[in-house]
């Protein structure tokens, strides 16, 4: 029989012009790992706010243990036990693990800080975890996984008896993930209670004994995942039925656009030719590491390439920096969205208008007027959900920070659009409108590079895809005539001889 260790119940949470949380009701038992799901702006990340003391709810209760709490602040939610670990890490990269671990209440000797006592400590809660680290490793040289493991510590470290992990694999490895799930079975022994936020259905059925769907800020229900199939649970999460992942679409493809040559940089890129027709989307697969994002900021100006010769309707074009692959109507929607592709302070207006302020300008002044009917017109046209124009995008949802991505390349009339990751941490409702958005872009001849580390992905959108293996194309496949299995393969370095003669 499961104990239950925390309950929230009839929490409601409202902001300026948008009501996040009606009604909502959630519990975890100890040990367990319950999955949350649900749409980019169903009000996920707002209840796990509150759960850790972000922000304080408006109405409702909250126990722990049977016990009614009040978690009023970060520090709080804390000394409850509840920790949260978000997808952007909060971690001091120039520092120690054990200094990240014990930041802010190292231990003492004395009024002296005690260095070996606090390695020491460290290094127990890593290994209790089956954290394979060294206390002493400063943490601007670990993968992002090993840094998610060192938040997880922190959290145990504070005796978290609750945690949440939103997104804990967005951007993890096959292999790094299978570590981050034994960690997490590690957790469930010493009966922590957890919260895991994904969209990712084959993690929540591997790991999660239940899931819980929120809609537009509302409870939908609770289920064993054992009991339910995919379709029914992406049938609650969207509120109708998706009666295909990948649009079906049937392109009207042109003549090369787009053609890249002997594509140069150090012993990172060595690429001979990449075409692209008009109204085609071409995939780039590889292993992580491989290369492909490093084409892409070639091909963008964004790194500078030791050679490369490109052609725009055959026709040569310079590109040595950003501004000039703009110019040249090439957009670049970014692998982290976060990082290098919004102005995450800064309004939905001003991000979708950042790259078409030029044009936006009379005589060195941004027309407001021009830029926010720019800003209405393609917030209608991706079905953008925000308050208003003057939303800070960085309030907004995954799914619709995204949108705002492509919005800021589309308004610029680009000739090429390369996608990096486009569909990485949105829900599968927005996952379908991005897709359908591809297809009318391809309609008006548009050119899509689409790097994706989902071959479903890959498959199910692209006409043609190269597959990238230590910065050079190590095969080149027709989607219609593949397989996710070819692919790998060619990823991992062989190539279709080798795969014949065995």
């Amino acid at each position: 029989m499961s104990e239950e260790l925390f309950r929230m119940e009839g929490i409601c949470k409202t902001f300026p012009g948008v009501k996040a949380l009606d009604n909502v009701s959630f519990s975890v038992d100890k040990g367990e790992v319950h999955g949350l799901v649900g749409e980019n702006g169903a009000g996920k990340s707002t209840l796990m706010k509150i759960m850790s003391g972000v922000y304080h709810a408006d109405a409702g209760r909250i126990f722990i243990e049977g016990k009614e709490v009040n978690i009023n602040s970060v520090s709080k939610a804390q000394e409850l036990g509840v920790s949260i670990i978000f997808q952007e890490l909060n971690l001091c990269p120039h520092l120690s693990v054990a200094d990240n671990i014990y930041i802010g209440r190292p231990p003492k000797k004395g009024l002296l800080i005690s260095d070996k006592e606090m390695h020491k400590n460290a290094q127990k809660v890593l290994d209790d975890l089956g954290i394979k680290i060294d206390s002493h490793a400063v943490v601007r040289d670990l993968s992002v996984a090993q840094q998610q493991m060192v938040e997880i510590a922190k959290a145990i470290s504070r005796n978290a008896r609750i945690l949440v992990l939103d997104e804990p694999t967005a951007a993890l490895t096959d292999k790094e993930i299978a570590q981050l799930f034994e960690i997490i079975r590690n957790l469930q022994k010493k009966q922590v209670g957890m919260v895991y936020i994904s969209h990712r259905m084959e993690e929540l059925e591997q790991i999660c004994k239940r899931v819980s769907i929120l809609r537009d800020g509302q409870y939908i229900g609770t289920r064993n995942y054992a009991d339910i199939t995919v379709d029914e649970l992406v049938n609650m999460i969207v509120g109708r039925t998706l009666e295909d992942k990948y649009p079906k679409y049937d392109r009207k493809i042109g003549d090369v656009l787009f053609e890249a040559r002997n594509i140069r940089r150090g012993d990172v890129v060595n690429v001979d030719k990449i075409q692209v027709r008009k109204g085609e989307i071409l995939g780039i697969a590889g292993l992580m590491g491989a290369g492909r994002t490093e084409i892409a900021r070639c091909i963008f100006g964004a790194d500078a390439a030791d050679s490369m010769e490109l052609y725009m309707n055959g026709k040569p074009i310079k590109v040595k920096n950003v501004g000039q692959a703009i110019a040249n109507g090439i957009g670049y929607a970014t692998e982290d969205r976060k990082f290098d592709g919004l102005a995450l302070n800064l309004d939905v207006q001003y991000n979708t208008n950042m790259a078409h302020l030029k044009q936006l300008s009379r005589f060195g002044i941004i027309d407001d007027k021009e830029g926010k009917r720019n800003a209405k017109h393609y917030k209608d046209l991706l079905r953008t959900k925000t308050p208003s124009l003057r939303q800070r995008v960085g309030n907004l949802s995954g799914g619709n920070q995204q949108k705002i991505v492509l919005s800021k390349w589309l308004c610029n009339d680009v000739k090429l659009l390369i996608v990096d990751e486009p569909t990485r941490g949105i829900d599968v409702g927005a996952k379908y409108e991005v897709y359908e958005l591809f297809n009318r872009l391809s309609d008006q001849g548009v050119a899509i590079i689409m790097i994706s580390s989902d071959l479903p992905e890959v498959l199910g959108m692209s006409d043609r895809v190269l597959v990238v293996h230590e910065g050079t194309i190590n095969g080149e496949l027709e989607t219609k005539k593949t397989t996710q299995e070819e692919i790998l393969y060619l990823a991992a370095g062989y190539n279709k001889l080798e795969k014949k003669a065995k």
